[in-house]
């Protein structure tokens, strides 16, 4: 079973209490609750095709911002504040993103309102699969979202730059972790000018944690935890996340929050920051510490 952490909530606020890791039996049995709000990241063609009642469609594209060839930056903080507002979302809301690309695109959503400090969110376990795959109610009516005002509020939490982790490489306190595929991690796939890895970091591909026989889920806490184990990941370290423009590592990065990973940061830009600078230290060889 999952780890059920709860997230972000204010007994004094008589608040549901929901799981980080959100099943979807659960879900469906709060959908009326008051101050929940429901974020389909889905394509707009599955939005309209179907979808958990009452959620509110966001196109993916419109959470990240892009310089090329660095992509998957954080966007505008204004930019931010104002997609929360239009489509509803207060301070005080607890938010559920899902998707159906394994949880990917639901996860950056959830980190960016991880970075303003907004603590009330969930992640819908196996996303669009797991709901419509067995047998949860879906619409095709398209939800009209409740303008809110989300204050403007600075996105600086659980974030690491290039110069950040440039000035940590020789620190034994911080773990970085390249959530990538084996290929990409050892430069035997290269999608940037340079190809391998930040020196020293672990490899711990975010997919791994997917469990493509129930319906996309997360695999259970016991097999998560043996496999971050197996790439060497210590809960106890400051742990730095990337991939290549910070949306499976996003993933990565919820997975081990539910799992208790209290330090967590996540490297907008990514490898197309990393690997496309002529003066960062790259390394395509096994982290030492593993072999």
């Amino acid at each position: 079973m999952t780890l059920l952490r709860i997230n972000g909530y204010n007994a004094g606020m008589n608040k549901p209490r929901l799981p980080l890791i959100l099943e979807p039996d659960i879900l469906q049995s709060h959908l009326d609750d008051n101050d929940l709000l429901v974020v389909d990241l889905c394509k707009q063609a599955v939005y309209d095709k179907y979808h958990v009642p009452g959620a509110i469609h966001v196109d993916a594209d419109r959470i990240t911002a892009s310089q090329p060839p660095v992509m998957g930056l954080l966007p505008d903080a204004e930019d931010w504040s104002h997609l929360l507002s239009d489509i509803g979302i207060t301070p005080q809301s607890h938010v559920v993103a899902y998707d159906d690309s394994m949880g990917v695109a639901a996860c950056r959503f959830l980190w960016t309102l991880h970075t303003i400090g907004h603590t009330y969110y969930s992640l819908l376990n196996g996303g669009l699969h797991s709901w419509a795959g067995e047998d949860h109610p879906l619409s095709q009516q398209a939800s009209e979202p409740r303008y809110s005002e989300y204050p403007l509020r600075a996105m600086n939490q659980g974030i690491a730059d290039r110069d950040y982790i440039l000035s940590r490489l020789a620190d034994d306190t911080v773990q970085i972790v390249d959530t990538r595929t084996a290929l990409e991690y050892l430069g035997e796939d290269v999608r940037a000018l340079r190809g391998g890895h930040i020196p020293g970091a672990l490899n711990a591909d975010w997919s791994l944690a997917v469990d493509r026989e129930r319906n996309m889920r997360l695999f259970p806490e016991a097999h998560l935890r043996a496999l971050y184990k197996h790439a060497g990941l210590d809960q106890n370290k400051e742990t730095i996340l990337y991939c290549h423009t910070h949306r499976r590592s996003a993933h990565s990065f919820i997975v081990l929050q539910s799992l208790g990973f209290n330090d967590l940061r996540g490297y907008p830009g990514s490898w197309s920051d990393w690997g496309n600078h002529a003066d960062t230290p790259c390394s395509d060889q096994q982290n030492p510490a593993l072999l």
